[in-house]
């Protein structure tokens, strides 16, 4: 049997998920899309996973669209396929955007050599990225003869960089290295490619000393705010949340093990 496209590897209430391309730096061919797809739209009801962490297979993390396989399907002739097949074929892979960002849990990417086009939509969409010293990310839809803003990289980026560094590398392709990255905070921490697992468990096990309601609650709240019309609104969200939270019996466990100093022991989110 041939490996899976996306491998998953349930680690407790963690996944482990490695875009497994390898040989074909984890491009995105429509298997791989197909599978994305399925594997985030079912988190949102699953609520015995936690924690995501999402890799990339080999030397790279993902090199985005699996050009000679378009290349291939362009030479049997669907070159010229009808706009509403392009549309939807678009739409399959911004999707996977979409529902990482609905999905309730924490998402982290560990980035390893190229991170391009789509491989860098896919980091973007993540809560936390922790590059690789040899991570490169770019959008690199701009140098294949289309739009530069692609699969959510004009909504992520100007929020993450600001306009300008957005702009940048939007409009010329080009590529930002793991150093810089970290110093527009475009990633959170750059460690060797050898510790990458090491420093994604480090978040993780911060991630598990929290509530699993406040966790999820808290990803829901932070995507709200980013486009919040008004502090007001913002607020009430945080209000709502918090009512929510000490009201079950995460709050009384919580402020227990507090006192007590030791780890808390959290209920399973009810299903």
């Amino acid at each position: 049997m041939s490996e899976p496209v996306l491998r998953i590897e349930k680690r407790g209430p963690v996944d482990w998920v490695t875009l497994n391309r390898p040989d074909a730096l984890n491009s995105l061919n429509p298997e791989l899309v197909d599978a994305l797809n399925e594997y985030f739209e079912k988190l949102e009801r699953d609520y015995d996973t936690r924690i995501v962490v999402l890799r990339g297979a080999g030397k790279n993390f993902c090199a985005g669209l699996d050009i000679k396989a378009s290349a291939r399907r362009n030479a049997q002739g669907n070159f010229g396929e009808d706009t509403q097949n392009s549309l939807d074929g678009q739409r399959r892979i911004a999707n996977i955007v979409m529902k990482m960002r609905r999905c309730p849990q924490p998402i982290i990417a560990l980035v390893q050599g190229a991170a391009a086009g789509g491989g860098f939509a896919l980091a973007l969409a993540a809560d936390i990225r922790i590059a690789a010293s040899n991570a490169r990310m770019n959008c690199a839809f701009i140098k294949l003869g289309v739009g530069g803003c692609d699969i959510g990289s004009s909504y992520f980026l100007p929020r993450l960089v600001g306009v300008s560094v957005a702009s940048e590398l939007i409009l010329t392709g080009r590529f930002i290295h793991a150093p810089r990255a970290l110093a527009v905070g475009l990633v959170s921490e750059m460690v060797e490619e050898a510790d990458l697992e090491k420093a994604g468990q480090a978040y993780v096990d911060d991630m598990l000393l929290t509530a699993p309601l406040a966790l999820r609650l808290s990803k829901e709240c932070l995507n709200m705010s980013v486009d919040a019309g008004s502090i007001e609104q913002v607020v009430a969200m945080e209000d709502r949340n918090q009512i929510l939270c000490v009201k079950s019996s995460d709050f009384r466990e919580g402020l227990s093990a507090f006192i007590e100093k030791r780890r808390p022991n959290w209920a399973p989110v009810a299903k």
